[in-house]
């Protein structure tokens, strides 16, 4: 991945090879052209960083459009962002819902543990089933959204 710049500011951003062969058709590059060669011709390699780390709930982050003049190197980074109340409250509501369709789902599918003839032990699916309905299903609580604890089943 490359950049064009003209008189210091980015003018390209990609640019390729291709790119400088169309615009200087009458030089014959090699194919792999150095990039001290590049530079002749005010193009320079980028380099991408890595994504930063960031709260998923409370933060957004996005990769730049644009690189960025860094220790003489030209740098693709990464702008971080606070995400609105309103969002924030989305997202904990969909998480919200994601646990309580988990919870349920358990429940549900552990249902069959509770009939008189199950050959389980039926006090350890209780206070597993029990333990599942503790949860919190509609608690405001962030620390329930952001992550729960769930019970571990009986193994019989």
């Amino acid at each position: 991945m490359y950049v064009k710049i003209t008189s210091g500011a980015v003018d390209t951003f990609p640019y390729s090879m291709g790119q400088l062969r169309r615009d200087n058709p009458n030089t014959s590059f090699p194919r792999q052209i150095p990039n001290d060669m590049l530079a002749e011709y005010d193009v320079y390699p980028v380099t991408t960083t890595d994504a930063p780390e960031y709260d998923d709930r409370t933060q957004r982050v996005e990769q730049d459009t644009t690189p960025t003049l860094v220790d003489s190197n030209w740098t693709l980074g990464w702008t971080t962002t606070n995400k609105t109340a309103e969002e924030i409250q989305s997202w904990d509501d969909s998480l919200a819902k994601t646990h309580r369709s988990r919870r349920s789902y358990l429940l549900e599918t552990s249902d069959w543990t509770q009939v008189a003839d199950a050959p389980v032990d039926a006090t350890a699916w209780a206070t597993y089933r029990q333990a599942l309905r503790d949860i919190p299903a509609n608690n405001p609580n962030v620390e329930f959204v952001a992550e729960v604890n769930w019970p571990t089943p009986p193994t019989t």
